[in-house]
């Protein structure tokens, strides 16, 4: 027997070997193997077809090892992948080995854990009481906290949450503050107990249900649109259980699952241990006992972020892409692949439904559904007819011209106001800004220099409380009070962060109970968990964070909602620019009035009449879009048009002669249908002392890229000044 092996190792084509006969019956499609490689090296490898033939003139060494009892890809699988591979312009091996778990070692990694049924665990009566005298234990105090906003749920869920907080939740059950049960699930038509059962439906979501289960059997993609509140996740859990009683599999990704841990419990309560998890959160050997369960078909629904698209889901029936607009399904190290689009890809090749569920869809997903390749499924309105949130704009630039004070912060009158009222009312409120720090520029007062991070093309942000000034991308330091390196004056900070707004919100209500969500305030999984638990019991009255608040939250609580600033990402040099602050704004906005109140948005902006600011406030998705659509088709940018970046890293020189070096390659290869931006160096030319150019490759049809990059294969193995390349087809950052 012969195999066709993909080496787990950034090198070209594919490697034939032999197959001993006692190896023989081990050997399937998508197996894994160890291989001689190289003068004496042994590497792993991934059987990926099976040739008639050896290749003329060359000798042939033997598989050393079958490494799996069972192929860890499926026969579909090893298809997908390589379908990415051959797109995506990744090396054959290097996908399928990012595809694999981290606990999948050479001799196939740990055995899952026995599962009987959905463990569950809840505080005791009271246990509220003992919260002070858990202050020495963070852990503990963090994990009741969060059982007493959510009352009883999966265990699952506070592993997502909670990521090491098992050993906290033992130590609280021998404690007798919390209770912890198993309940072996009762399967009721892919549907558990009565206890579990689901919600009635309204009319368009039953609606959408009944078109989704109509196609089941064969190849169908959707378009899942609905307002925020419309109840999507609910059409996503009726569309699997009709999927799981006919007796096919289910995957579902989500773009950030440690910030939406009620999504894992929403799953297993209905599903209970048909449901496995593939995220960031477990541990190796978790992850791969997951994968396990899945591959054996032990488990027949997977709940996971963008890697979980490889995962072996058995007889796959629907596939549901949630938030499909999140750029987090663009893995952007190592192997550039877009889940979302792999979705699609595999749900063909698998005679699947694929569900791509958004309040805001891309653009290039809302093409597909205009042109007639998804069917689009619209979800109009709140669930229960709760209205949207009234929206009102405050012009940052009318309030300067008129010499009015915008307040500390960058809190205007108005908002300073809305927010003593519902503080007063006993309600809450969110506060967005997207920029964290204290002051998000500092320069010297004397001569106007920025201070800017030595190793990375970047401004330095000013930490107030830690009296530091920091590179967001390399983590470097400085002392806030040091002086100009040019002149030796005297630095000021100009710009607002979300410390600096944390820091006004307390000064204008000093007895409100506020807290800061984002990167520097909350460092792990727990104490974002522990903080969002605090928020969900009431016990803030006002949250100020980062694009961390806007993701996929549900609080009843929260009747306002303030954007600080609606402008910052507006001038990036991205042509995504504003369709990316029209979908954030329109997701904060969604977390106002989604309990018994009414809710409201106040969004301050400089550039009120700018559209993707005006239609957001007005909730019109389909202005924004056609407007949008308009611009893009006349530039030939996506969805109109196909793009492949090449990008460049290394020294000042190195990246610059390198990056001229694949232009000259390309230009042959352009042929007056492919047009070519750059080379130029990056929007942000400097990361870790790492200088970075890139080119852009614009086109109608992704065989033209595919050419381009033909010209370009050779100067990337060997690039004459050193340094990186990397390939990006259909780029979703421009910096």
């Amino acid at each position: 027997m012969l195999v066709e092996v993909a080496v787990a190792a950034a090198v070209r084509g594919t490697f034939t070997y032999r197959v001993p006969p006692a190896l023989t019956p081990a050997i399937a499609l998508g197996q894994r193997v160890a291989v001689p490689f190289g003068k004496s090296r042994r590497a792993t490898g991934y059987v990926v077809g099976f040739p008639a033939e050896a290749p003329d003139g060359l000798a042939l060494r033997d598989v050393t090892e079958v490494l799996d009892r069972l192929p860890p890809f499926t026969p579909k699988l090893v298809e997908l992948i390589r379908w990415a591979e051959e797109y995506y312009l990744v090396p054959p091996g290097e996908l399928l080995r990012a595809a694999l778990p981290p606990g999948l070692n050479a001799r196939g990694g740990a055995a899952g854990p026995a599962r009987r049924g959905v463990e569950y665990a809840a505080p005791e009566p009271g246990a509220g009481d003992a919260l002070p005298s858990l202050s020495r234990s963070r852990a503990q105090r963090s994990v009741l906290e969060y059982l007493l906003a959510r009352g009883r749920i999966p265990v699952e869920e506070l592993r997502a949450a909670f990521p090491n907080g098992r050993p906290a939740l033992t130590a609280l059950a021998r404690r007798g503050l919390v209770r912890l049960e198993r309940e072996a699930p009762v399967a009721r038509g892919g549907l558990l107990a009565a206890s579990a059962a689901p919600p009635e439906l309204t009319p368009a979501q039953a609606a959408a249900l009944e078109a989704i289960a109509g196609a089941s059997g064969a190849f169908a993609p959707f378009l899942l649109h609905g307002v925020t509140g419309s109840g999507k996740t609910e059409v996503y859990l009726q569309a699997i259980a009709r999927a799981r009683a006919a007796g096919r599999g289910a995957l579902v990704l989500v773009p950030e699952i440690a910030l939406t841990p009620q999504l894992a419990g929403r799953f297993r309560a209905r599903f209970g241990d048909e449901v496995a998890l593939l995220h960031s959160g477990l541990s190796p050997a978790e992850r791969h006992a997951e994968w396990q369960r899945l591959r054996t078909g032990e488990a027949r629904i997977c709940v996971g972020v963008r890697s979980a698209i490889f995962a072996p889901v058995q007889d796959l029936a629907i596939v549901v892409v949630d938030e499909e607009h999140e750029g987090s399904f663009k893995q952007e190290d190592g192997p550039a692949y877009h889940a979302r689009d792999l979705a699609v890809v595999r749900a063909k090749l698998e005679g699947a439904v694929v569900v791509l569920g958004s309040a805001t869809p891309s653009l290039e997903t809302l093409e597909n559904a205009r042109r007639g390749r998804y069917r689009l499924l619209e979800l109009p309105s709140r669930v229960d007819d709760r209205p949207m949130p009234e929206v009102e704009l405050v012009d940052l630039s009318k309030l300067r011209r008129s010499g009015r004070d915008v307040g500390a912060g960058l809190v205007s009158p108005r908002l300073a106001e809305a927010l003593a009222a519902t503080v007063a009312a006993g309600q809450q409120a969110i506060l967005f800004l997207n920029r964290r720090g204290y002051e998000t520029l500092v320069v010297c007062e004397a001569c106007g220099e920025e201070a800017r991070c030595t190793d990375c093309a970047v401004s330095l942000t000013h930490h107030a409380r830690r009296g530091i000034l920091l590179c967001h991308y390399c983590g470097r330091t400085e002392r806030m009070g040091g002086r100009c390196p040019a002149c030796g004056g005297p630095r000021v900070g100009v710009g607002v962060g979300t410390e600096q707004v944390e820091e006004a919100v307390r000064g204008l209500l000093p007895g409100a109970r506020v807290a800061r969500l984002d990167r520097d305030a909350v460092g792990t999984a727990e104490e974002t968990a522990a903080l969002l638990a605090r928020f969900a019991r009431r016990e803030l009255d006002v949250l100020v964070g980062t694009q961390m608040v806007t993701k996929g939250h549900d609080f009843p609580g929260v009747t306002l909602v303030g954007v600080v600033l609606a402008d910052t990402a507006l001038a990036l040099p991205d042509f995504r620019a504003a369709e990316r602050t029209f979908q954030l704004l329109a997701q904060v906005a969604g977390r106002a009035g989604r309990g018994a109140d009414a809710g409201r948005v106040i969004v301050q902006t400089f550039n009120p009449a700018t559209p993707a600011v005006s239609c957001a406030a007005g909730h019109d998705y389909a202005a924004f879009a056609q407007g949008e659509l308009d611009r893009r088709v006349r530039h030939g940018y996506p969805p109109f048009g196909r793009l492949l970046a090449a990008r460049v890293e290394g020294s000042e020189a190195g990246a610059r002669r390198t990056a001229e070096a694949l232009a000259d390659a390309a230009r042959p290869a352009l042929r007056g249908e492919v047009a070519m931006l750059g080379p130029a160096p990056a929007a942000i030319e400097r990361i870790r002392g790492r200088t970075r150019w890139h080119l852009l490759f614009r086109a109608t049809s992704a065989q033209a890229l595919f050419r381009v990059h033909g010209a370009l294969a050779r100067v990337a193995r060997r690039p004459p000044g050193g340094g990186a390349v990397r390939f990006d087809m259909d780029p979703q950052s421009m910096l």
